[in-house]
């Protein structure tokens, strides 16, 4: 008779907590590169205020941006009642929660608005000019920071009270947490995305006040999600090494975050195509002059990079079904991608700073360093603190035994 092989089943809650030595060794490499990283933002932002606030910025929305595209993908995951995720679900709500500290790291950027925004300045726009009245009106420090107050907290709200509503799953009702975080995601994916979409608009298409594009929003919401699932797979092929989850994260899982990781770039190349081909066909002064800024000196380079790095080499390497199925190639493409989403940041932020040229500074990998200290400092206390997976949901069993057709 054939032999029937059982689906690995969920074992206790306990066996799904982080090691406390493996925590510990993880938390007190945190703090000793955030405490050296933030104390050389400190000198940065004291000696060379101009370079701290570009870099600082690339990297503030680089790590802002992936817990966006983790919010999204939470929501998403409720309101499909997918199962498949069930069992990476936890991990995205963790990174999730990392918007919370963006409320203290906005800061920087609302004390230097009048060093990286030109229409800061209250002379900047022509008051004679009735073309400008609208800019005028709805760029200037006051409305910009009540805006900015705005978004924080709603990001803070929704990333709470899902994972509220996830963790409390763990020991209490399993339709009713069902049914509340299916409540709170309808609404929430339509807030989230209107103020990701404003908030792309203020914080980095305005640094260049008199361009503008439809769809910019969406082309770093885009960017966001990309870079959610790359990170998304990198954590977990890292606990995966320390021997953590082996049998509740399996091939099958990573082989559809290798599908997620393929689509989106596709999806990214596309919205980025489709804003570049408007402008050019329109070919408005106002709207080119973006594009124009970005093929002198060597932001050409950087340029032409994006079109290779971000999209073309990604979009060969995981096209196979085979490269989707071996971690190897999958961490490397999803560690490319996170760099190429880096590149992309600096490429929208920096020529504004920078505009005769892309060069590395040395601040680049403090801010890195500082900011993305303090995301994983929240990432890995919250990761302690619950067990790594949804042990309450009652489609674990079907997540853990997931098969790819």
């Amino acid at each position: 008779m054939p032999t029937t092989i059982s689906a690995p089943q969920p074992q206790a809650a306990s066996s799904y907590r982080l090691d406390e030595s493996l925590w510990r060794r993880g938390r007190n490499v945190l703090w000793a590169v955030g405490l050296a990283a933030w104390a050389a933002c400190l000198f940065g932002w004291a000696t060379d205020h101009y370079n701290f606030l570009g870099s600082y910025l690339v990297h503030f929305m680089f790590f802002l941006t992936i817990g966006w595209g983790a919010m999204f993908f939470v929501m998403v995951q409720h309101l499909t009642s997918a199962t498949w995720s069930i069992t990476l679900r936890r991990l995205m709500e963790t990174i999730m929660i990392t918007v919370a500290p963006v409320t203290l790291l906005f800061l920087p950027v609302a004390l230097g608005l009048d060093v990286l925004y030109k229409w800061a300045d209250p002379g900047f726009f022509d008051p004679h000019n009735p073309d400008l009245a609208f800019k005028r009106a709805f760029f200037n420090p006051p409305f910009f920071l009540i805006r900015a107050v705005v978004y924080l907290f709603v990001w803070g709200v929704l990333a709470f009270v899902l994972y509220r509503i996830s963790v409390m799953q763990d020991e209490g009702d399993y339709r009713e947490s069902v049914s509340n975080a299916r409540t709170w995601s309808a609404p929430g994916l339509l807030v989230l995305t209107i103020t990701v979409t404003m908030a792309g608009v203020d914080w980095v298409m305005s640094l260049d006040p008199f361009w503008y594009s439809a769809i910019f929003g969406v082309y770093v919401f885009s960017g966001g999600a990309l870079a959610f699932i790359a990170l998304l797979i990198l954590v977990a092929l890292g606990l995966r090494a320390a021997g953590l989850l082996r049998e509740v994260i399996t091939v099958e899982h990573y082989h559809d975050l290798g599908k997620w990781l393929f689509a989106l770039t596709v999806w990214w190349a596309y919205i980025a195509f489709s804003q570049y081909m408007l402008i050019w066909y329109a070919n408005l002064p106002e709207e080119t002059a973006f594009f124009h800024h970005r093929a002198e000196g060597n932001w050409r380079h950087l340029s032409a990079l994006l079109v290779i790095g971000h999209f073309l080499v990604p979009f060969l390497v995981l096209l196979p079904r085979a490269a989707k199925r071996n971690l190897t190639v999958l961490g490397l493409a999803a560690a490319w991608i996170l760099v190429m989403h880096g590149m992309d940041l600096h490429w929208l932020i920096l020529p504004s700073v920078h505009p005769h040229g892309f060069h590395l500074h040395w601040l680049d990998l403090a801010t890195f360093a500082g900011v993305g200290s303090l995301f994983g400092l929240v990432f890995w206390y919250r990761l302690r603190s619950h067990p790594m997976v949804p042990v309450g949901d009652l489609r674990l069993p079907a997540s853990i035994a997931h098969q790819n057709q």
